[in-house]
């Protein structure tokens, strides 16, 4: 089954990953990142690891 992720997720996760490659990432922006992975994971009754994992591979490595 493949795992569901929002456009909220995605937009997150694009802003802490620019700021992880600027050397600014913030306690805010992290935290946020991973509320909304642990939201999203309950209300769509998927897994929060493999949420997270597939959220960072489709930001973080699009060309796979």
């Amino acid at each position: 089954m493949a795992i569901e992720l929002s456009d909220v997720l995605i937009d997150l996760e694009r802003r802490a990953w620019e700021e992880i490659q600027a050397g600014a990432l913030t306690v805010d922006t992290a935290q946020a990142v991973q509320a909304a992975i642990t939201e999203h994971a309950k209300a769509t009754e998927q897994d929060r690891g493999k949420v997270e994992a597939a959220l960072k591979k489709r930001v973080r490595h699009s060309e796979v």
